[in-house]
């Protein structure tokens, strides 16, 4: 059978206040593409197809097309929850997805409702472990449904998830593929530059051996490289098909076709998805960047210049499209550098201001007469 492995949309998500709806639009529009092309009989979106938890009419409409479209090739649709995800706001639209012929699995629920059973056109078997994202707050509940007991309760996020895993795998068998799909980070695997902290730390992190070696294929989500881990099975992230931040503009846009079957080992091609914007970070002087053509990518600008007022504005104004501009941290004072004590007693708060900015590394009279400006119509 053959399977496209796509994950981590994150429609609706905006960047230091810039829309990049068109941007998703014409990268799921791409995986699209990409199914249309490869005929696969199952496409697995493993996790965050939102970016938050309450998202807009638009990403709502997004998604939804999305999905319909890739049902449309006639492949097996199975979407599951991630952590940026609203849970049971996706098991709402269950009723919608069933008449679409499309499987959401937003939460998790009782044992019969995340394992999944199929067919290829060519009459092969499949099975399906759908585990959307687990938070540790609702893994003990998620964990009483599956009759743990008292003992069980009481292990770690790790334990909760590799039990959940294992009871659904008892339906596995040598009669079909089997394969896996869920949202979370694994030990050893690579960041990606842009996924949500609080969920990639060690307590949420699990290791591959919680996955039998009776999967044929894991197909995971929430890291947004495409990856490859070490594990009894095939495990991997297929990336996401769209750098999220500026962390993530090294990444390699994809998603992952996988040819594999009850008795032949998963063979995996990642294909890339073309079309979105670029990010690009950028750095020089202001005379240096007024001779770079960055064509339409967003930008992270690094300035090589001393902080001064209205520095933002010129390089906006040679860099229109620049939506972040920081100071080059190589023009800042050293970290930890020995700063002399101010004296206060009987100095104005002017002189005092001109310190601090001293002291910053900004040096700029014209900042320094803004603010005794300002200081003194407050005290009026």
């Amino acid at each position: 059978m053959k399977i496209l492995h796509t994950s981590d949309w994150h429609v609706g998500k905006v960047l230091k206040g810039q829309s990049r709806v068109e941007d998703q639009i014409k990268a799921l529009a791409s995986v699209v593409e990409v199914a249309k092309a490869e005929r696969p009989d199952l496409v697995i979106v493993a996790g965050d197809l939102y970016d938050t938890a309450s998202p807009t009419a638009d990403a709502t409409r997004i998604v939804t097309r999305a999905l319909s479209a890739l049902r449309s090739t006639e492949a097996d649709v199975v979407a599951i929850g991630g952590n940026h995800d609203n849970g049971p706001a996706l098991d709402a639209l269950r009723g919608w997805a069933e008449a679409a012929g499309i499987i959401l699995r937003g939460s998790v629920k009782a044992p019969t409702d995340h394992l999944l059973t199929g067919e290829t056109r060519d009459g092969e078997e499949w099975r399906l472990v759908a585990l959307p994202f687990l938070s540790q707050r609702y893994a003990v509940r998620a964990g009483e449904l599956f009759d743990l007991t008292a003992a069980e309760a009481t292990q770690t996020y790790a334990d909760h998830v590799a039990r959940l895993i294992a009871k659904l795998a008892e339906g596995f068998g040598d009669d079909a593929v089997n394969l896996i799909t869920t949202h979370l980070t694994v030990v050893g695997a690579t960041m990606g530059g842009g996924e949500r902290e609080a969920h990639t730390i060690m307590g949420y992190a699990v290791p591959s051996t919680i996955f039998p070696a009776s999967a044929h294929y894991v197909a995971l989500g929430h890291l947004h490289r495409a990856q490859q881990v070490p594990g009894p099975a095939p495990v991997r992230y297929c990336g996401s098909p769209l750098a999220i931040d500026f962390g993530e503009e090294e990444n390699l846009a994809t998603v992952s076709i996988v040819d594999v079957s009850a008795t032949t080992t998963a063979k995996v091609r990642d294909i890339p998805i073309e079309g979105p914007t670029p990010l690009r970070t950028v750095r020089g002087s202001i005379d240096q960047l007024s001779t770079l053509d960055t064509g339409d990518a967003w930008l992270r600008v690094y300035v090589a210049e001393a902080p001064r007022a209205g520095l933002r504005e010129e390089v906006q104004a040679l860099l229109p499209r620049a939506l972040e501009v920081r100071i080059d941290p190589r023009m800042l004072p050293e970290a930890g550098a020995a700063r002399q004590r101010v004296e206060r007693s009987g100095r104005s708060p002017g002189e005092l201001f001109a310190d601090y900015l001293s002291q910053k590394g900004h040096v700029d009279e014209a900042t320094v007469t803004l603010f005794n400006e300002l200081h003194g119509e407050v005290v009026k």
